[in-house]
């Protein structure tokens, strides 16, 4: 698994929500934010934690922005921090930029000045973004219970060329599988050969466990 390094800035609730699940799950974190007790409250669990300004270009450079992968702007409520921190961050060479805003003239103005993404706190909660950060095969779940979901994702490489059979899903992954898609927008086919090689692009769907299965996902057991 590639290790991403993943800066969080801005450590309210959903900061701190978001650097911790990012860090659960072996993720290099470096963690910012002007309230020391916001810092203190991850220090422990994340790679870097640092007291200081969002929105100063040089000591966002020489905390590791400029290293980042991903970069969340976890703080929603000061436009003008948001905004400063993004042009920052993009000035930094970081790849992906996300960021939070309160509302959708602040959504409107982050992608603008050129936000990847804008997050509302209304639609996605820290453990949501962090989830679909760290998905690498997974495209879609649908719970069905608190812990049973119905979840498509492409295959591995490693399983191009062999069969359901030859790869005994059900026993080593716990995965009921359901149905089978030729490619993203194909219907679902509910008959899934079991003999027949797998295809690359092929999509599976199937009952499972969600946070076993998302947890292999997250670590990279099917790159």
């Amino acid at each position: 698994m590639k290790t991403k390094i993943i800066g969080v800035l801005g450590l309210g609730i959903f900061g701190q929500t978001l650097a911790q699940e990012l860090s659960n799950f072996e993720q290099d974190v470096i963690a910012i934010d002007s309230n020391p007790e916001n810092v203190q409250a991850v220090a422990e669990v994340v790679t870097k934690a640092a007291i200081g300004d969002i929105t100063d270009l040089a000591f966002l450079k020489h905390i590791g922005i400029s290293d980042c992968d991903t970069v969340i702007i976890a703080t929603g409520n000061s436009l003008e921090s948001s905004v400063l921190a993004v042009m920052h961050c993009k000035k930094l060479g970081v790849p992906q930029v996300i960021a939070k805003a309160r509302n959708l003239v602040y959504e409107e103005v982050l992608y603008e000045i050129g936000a990847d993404l804008v997050i509302s706190p209304e639609r996605e909660s820290g453990q949501n973004v962090a989830a679909n950060l760290m998905r690498n095969k997974i495209t879609d779940v649908f719970q069905i219970e608190s812990d049973i979901s119905v979840i498509e994702f492409k295959i591995p490489k490693s399983w191009v060329g062999k069969t359901v059979e030859q790869l005994n899903i059900r026993h080593k992954l716990d995965l009921n599988l359901i149905g089978i898609r030729k490619a993203k927008n194909k219907p679902v086919d509910t008959e899934v050969p079991i003999n027949s090689p797998l295809e690359e692009g092929i999509i599976l769907v199937a009952i499972a466990n969600s946070d076993a299965f998302q947890r292999y996902d997250y670590l990279g057991y099917f790159n």
